[in-house]
């Protein structure tokens, strides 16, 4: 996602890699996400607004869970993603979906939404609080809305076993503190909301287990994909080793320690606009 900044700004940058990366980590995050979406009450017949769709696949998600009924319009700066996003909603024959190219510092829309989501977008934007007071005044009363951000804090915790997990997760955090991203969002998005006017916010915080080839996959791939930022952002790499290798070596340091992995840590915060 790259709402809010310039391209050559966006840490995870816009490479044709990068977007077949974003679509491997949503058939990841799948089932989470639409999980706290549906609890956060994303329903059947809302008006939708995604935030930093990128190549749609939250857009698509939250389609199918407001129905043939509702409606998603979901927002990037990113041209060529939003072409892909297009493509795809019109293959998976999602017609209650568009797309629109805006800048969010300049965003301007008509109507008001039921519903607000996003997916890791808020971590990219240089102010998340002045974007969550724009999208509150977008949302109906008695509407919803719901992010879902990381908690590299939680994943830490679950790999303190690892080192070489460990290794990376320092690795892409710096490189993520130095481009200009926030890793960890718990705090920043609770507060956020209630910056924003609402009241009570609910909050979960969990880490997902990869029980599959392609989820276990997510931690080198994130690597692979920030890998030309380390030295341009003077990032040392040595703590991990050799970066061709890293995803043989992450493996078998799950076999030899004869543990789980985990995916990112997820926080998800959902809130109900005043009646």
């Amino acid at each position: 996602m790259n709402t809010a900044r310039a391209h050559s700004d966006y840490v995870l940058g816009n490479s044709a890699a990068e977007y077949q990366r974003l679509t491997r980590q949503a058939d990841t995050l799948a089932h989470c996400t639409a999980r706290l979406f549906r609890d956060a009450g994303v329903a059947n017949g809302q008006r939708a607004l995604d935030v930093g769709s990128g190549v749609g696949d939250v857009a698509l998600l939250t389609a199918a869970l407001v129905g043939k009924t509702g409606s998603v319009l979901g927002l990037d700066r990113d041209p060529q993603a939003l072409s892909k996003a297009r493509a795809r909603a019109a293959t998976a024959g999602a017609s209650n979906v568009e797309f629109l190219e805006t800048e969010l510092s300049t965003l301007r829309l008509a109507g008001s939404f039921d519903a607000i989501v996003g997916r890791f977008v808020l971590m990219f934007l240089p102010d998340p609080l002045a974007t969550l007071r724009t999208l509150s005044a977008l949302l109906r009363p008695g509407g919803v809305i719901v992010f879902q951000e990381p908690s590299w804090a939680s994943f830490y915790a679950q790999v303190g076993h690892l080192p070489l997990r460990t290794a990376c997760a320092d690795l892409l955090c710096n490189t993520l503190r130095r481009g200009g991203a926030r890793p960890d969002m718990a705090l920043t998005l609770y507060q956020g909301l209630l910056d924003s006017g609402f009241q009570a916010p609910m909050l979960r915080v969990e880490v997902p287990m990869a029980h599959d080839a392609a989820a276990q996959a997510w931690l080198a791939d994130l690597v692979a994909t920030l890998r030309p930022r380390f030295t341009e952002l003077g990032v040392a790499t040595d703590a991990v080793g050799d970066l061709d290798t890293l995803a043989t070596r992450l493996q078998a340091e799950l076999v030899t320690a004869r543990s789980y992995g985990p995916l990112v840590g997820l926080v998800g915060a959902w809130a109900r606009k005043a009646a």
